[in-house]
């Protein structure tokens, strides 16, 4: 039986990858659970960086040429504490000295922290930082915190396939005991609410995006300052902000949500959470797979989460999500259905190149009719100039503003018929089916539409967006409407 101690680094073995590949690689390190890390050189894998078990290896007589000296590890990588990750930038890094700096990070900060948390959202990147740092606990190569918070951000939008991963996945934290709590925004600050409800108008990014910060960050906060009230002693707080090697050479972290495909929010956790209301001085934020390469992100959650040694966490679904096999290449970044910020629906129409998932298809309305939402035809304008507390006039005189009571309940009832077409196939195929509106939030949305409700500052009698009216300048000039 093939063991780890026919095995040392540098070695050359081959194995099977996936029952059906024969593939060639170099041994980087061994574990004493009982598999080893390798480089692979040539086959279907070649270039990935793999754990396989020892009984599947079979070593490879050394080449008579002279095997290359490797290079040095990163400055700093093999020292008790981190003390700069920016020192590893002077090379690309390998998965495994990756991971190393991810361990090196969380015991520099980590063991000064009694408590800690973790924002996950479902996406690539906060799993990948959620599974590898109970795998680093689970094995004794971080230290233990006193407590472990997760908090599942769910914004009641995300895509099926990964709303069904999370939830695997959080059945798996239950397991092995992990605190898990599901961050939802208030009823009527919920997506749905919000726009077929109170009328505001679906975000875009030029003028009114608000939809990140009221069901993704606003909900965490409140759920983060509820459970520091809870606790005793310091609290580290934990994301999935990725910047790749770009932070470890520029020294910097960007907040952007979609540099490299990164996880929507997952910045802003990093900005606003410490700063927060409540929270402010009683937190610190880290965000310990910062210098991580998008490759390392799926081989972590395609190939090595999934295996016993690793968690056996469901992880590869987030993958399959993503584009699969091509989910690097494609790298598309997911988020919520139908996002009427994405210039296209790359996530949607990744997931639905999979055969399992195309009864989804309807969901490509979705944008279609947030398009249609914002259209004058549908919404109320001001008449004439806004005057402002302040006693000065508002610079976008005859803004237009909510959408009427009659075009809401018409995109109600076209979203419950979406839900109800997807979930008919869903019912005959045997599949998931999909909770856009449930009961609750479609009663609520009704009840608001029967009192009329309207955003703060409007009240139902200004005009329809489309009613010719003297035009009204910043600077209270009214130009009188030649024709009627």
């Amino acid at each position: 039986m093939t063991t780890g101690a026919m095995f040392a680094p540098k070695d050359e073995a081959s194995f099977i990858y996936r029952e059906k590949y024969r593939c060639q690689g170099t041994v980087l390190s061994t574990n004493p659970q009982g598999f080893a890390i390798l480089k692979c050189t040539s086959g279907y894998a070649k270039g990935r960086t793999i754990a396989v078990n020892f009984p599947a290896l079979t070593k490879l007589e050394p080449k008579p040429v002279p095997v290359p000296v490797p290079e040095r590890s990163p400055a700093g990588i093999n020292s008790p504490r981190q003390s700069d990750i920016f020192a590893g930038g002077a090379k690309r890094l390998q998965m495994t000295e990756s991971i190393e700096l991810t361990i090196q990070s969380l015991r520099a900060y980590g063991a000064d922290h009694e408590h800690w948390g973790v924002a996950w959202s479902g996406g690539k990147d906060s799993s990948a930082t959620l599974t590898l740092i109970i795998y680093l606990i689970d094995t004794g190569k971080i230290p233990k915190p006193k407590t472990l918070t997760v908090f599942y951000a769910d914004t009641r939008q995300e895509l099926l396939p990964l709303a069904n991963a999370a939830a695997q996945i959080m059945d798996e934290l239950q397991e092995r005991g992990i605190h898990v709590e599901v961050v939802t925004a208030p009823m009527d600050k919920r997506f749905m609410v919000y726009i077929l409800g109170r009328g505001v108008p679906p975000p875009n990014n030029n003028t009114l995006r608000w939809c990140t910060r009221q069901i993704k960050i606003d909900p965490m906060i409140a759920a983060v300052e509820k459970r520091i009230a809870e606790l005793d002693g310091n609290f580290l707080m934990i994301t999935g902000v990725r910047q790749g090697e770009s932070a470890i050479r520029d020294k910097r972290i960007e907040m952007s949500c979609g540099k490299d495909g990164a996880e929507c929010g997952q910045g802003w956790y990093q900005k606003v959470l410490p700063e927060a209301k409540g929270i402010k001085g009683r937190i610190a934020t880290l965000a310990p797979l910062l210098h991580w390469r998008v490759c390392h992100v799926w081989e972590w959650l395609k190939h090595w989460a999934p295996l016993a040694e690793f968690g056996d966490w469901s992880t590869a679904t987030i993958a399959d999500a993503y584009g699969g096999e091509e989910a690097e290449e494609i790298n598309a970044r997911t988020g919520c259905t139908g996002c009427p910020l994405a210039s296209e629906d790359k996530a949607l129409d990744t997931i639905l190149l999979n055969p399992a998932w195309a009864y989804m298809a309807p969901l490509k309305r979705i944008r279609v009719l947030w398009r249609e939402l914002r259209e004058p035809k549908n919404r109320l304008r001001k008449a004439g100039a806004e005057i402002l507390k302040s006693g000065n006039i508002a610079s976008n005189p005859q803004r237009m503003g909510p959408i009427l009571l009659e075009s809401r309940l018409m995109a109600l009832n076209i979203l419950i018929g979406i839900q109800a077409e997807i979930n008919e196939s869903a019912k005959r195929l045997g599949r998931p089916m999909v909770d856009m509106i449930n009961p609750e939030e479609e009663a609520r949305i009704r009840e608001l539409i029967a009192a009329e409700t309207w955003p703060h500052g409007w009240d139902g009698e200004e005009p329809i967006a489309t009613t010719p009216l003297d035009k009204v300048f910043a600077d209270g000039a009214v130009q009188p409407l030649l024709f009627c």
